[in-house]
Protein backbone atom coordinates (compact mmCIF):
# COMPACT_ATOMS: atom_id res chain seq x y z
CA UNK A 1 0.00 0.00 0.00
CA UNK A 2 1.19 2.87 -0.86
CA UNK A 3 -0.03 6.59 1.27
CA UNK A 4 -0.45 9.69 -0.24
CA UNK A 5 2.40 11.66 1.40
CA UNK A 6 4.79 8.54 0.08
CA UNK A 7 3.18 9.63 -3.10
CA UNK A 8 3.84 13.02 -2.86
CA UNK A 9 7.04 12.86 -1.75
CA UNK A 10 7.84 10.31 -5.39
CA UNK A 11 6.52 13.27 -7.32
CA UNK A 12 8.61 15.99 -5.60
CA UNK A 13 11.49 14.07 -6.01
CA UNK A 14 10.51 12.67 -9.56
CA UNK A 15 10.42 16.94 -10.42
CA UNK A 16 12.83 19.07 -8.87
CA UNK A 17 10.93 22.02 -10.29
CA UNK A 18 7.16 20.92 -9.35
CA UNK A 19 5.39 24.05 -8.99
CA UNK A 20 2.19 22.29 -7.67
CA UNK A 21 0.64 19.18 -6.22
CA UNK A 22 -2.63 17.74 -5.34
CA UNK A 23 -2.92 14.36 -4.66
CA UNK A 24 -6.70 13.28 -3.84
CA UNK A 25 -7.27 9.75 -2.78
CA UNK A 26 -10.20 7.92 -3.96
CA UNK A 27 -10.08 4.68 -2.39
CA UNK A 28 -11.48 5.98 1.04
CA UNK A 29 -7.81 6.10 2.60
CA UNK A 30 -6.35 2.17 1.28
CA UNK A 31 -4.20 3.65 -0.54
CA UNK A 32 -5.19 1.76 -4.15
CA UNK A 33 -6.83 4.42 -6.11
CA UNK A 34 -5.00 8.11 -6.26
CA UNK A 35 -6.10 11.02 -8.50
CA UNK A 36 -3.31 13.73 -9.31
CA UNK A 37 -2.41 17.51 -10.54
CA UNK A 38 1.55 17.87 -11.17
CA UNK A 39 2.05 21.21 -11.99
CA UNK A 40 5.58 21.58 -13.94
CA UNK A 41 7.81 22.93 -16.22
CA UNK A 42 9.22 19.84 -17.39
CA UNK A 43 6.26 19.10 -19.21
CA UNK A 44 7.20 22.17 -21.21
CA UNK A 45 6.22 21.82 -24.86
CA UNK A 46 5.30 18.19 -24.74
CA UNK A 47 1.63 17.00 -25.73
CA UNK A 48 -0.53 15.10 -23.45
CA UNK A 49 0.21 12.28 -24.13
CA UNK A 50 3.60 12.44 -23.91
CA UNK A 51 3.58 14.28 -20.34
CA UNK A 52 1.89 11.01 -18.88
CA UNK A 53 4.37 8.99 -20.20
CA UNK A 54 6.92 10.79 -18.56
CA UNK A 55 4.83 11.02 -15.33
CA UNK A 56 4.30 7.42 -15.69
CA UNK A 57 7.88 6.51 -16.58
CA UNK A 58 8.82 8.48 -13.22
CA UNK A 59 6.66 7.16 -11.53
CA UNK A 60 6.68 3.77 -12.32
CA UNK A 61 7.28 1.78 -9.06
CA UNK A 62 4.86 3.60 -7.01
CA UNK A 63 1.91 3.05 -9.58
CA UNK A 64 2.92 -0.76 -9.71
CA UNK A 65 1.67 -0.14 -6.25
CA UNK A 66 -2.06 0.99 -6.70
CA UNK A 67 -5.57 -0.81 -8.01
CA UNK A 68 -5.89 2.62 -10.28
CA UNK A 69 -3.87 5.95 -10.99
CA UNK A 70 -5.39 8.64 -12.88
CA UNK A 71 -3.17 12.23 -13.58
CA UNK A 72 -3.46 15.83 -14.51
CA UNK A 73 -0.21 17.38 -15.97
CA UNK A 74 -0.19 21.10 -16.56
CA UNK A 75 2.87 23.40 -16.96
CA UNK A 76 2.73 26.28 -14.88
CA UNK A 77 1.17 28.92 -17.79
CA UNK A 78 -1.25 25.96 -18.58
CA UNK A 79 -2.43 25.82 -14.80
CA UNK A 80 -2.31 29.25 -14.58
CA UNK A 81 -4.77 29.95 -17.63
CA UNK A 82 -6.99 27.18 -16.70
CA UNK A 83 -7.34 28.38 -12.89
CA UNK A 84 -7.86 31.81 -14.23
CA UNK A 85 -11.14 30.70 -16.47
CA UNK A 86 -12.55 29.26 -13.14
CA UNK A 87 -13.02 32.62 -11.38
Amino acid sequence: MITSQDLEGAIRTAFPDLHKVVIEDQSSGCGSKYAVIIVSDAFEGKATLAKHRLVNERLKEQITQMHAFSQKSYTVKQYEALSSNRV
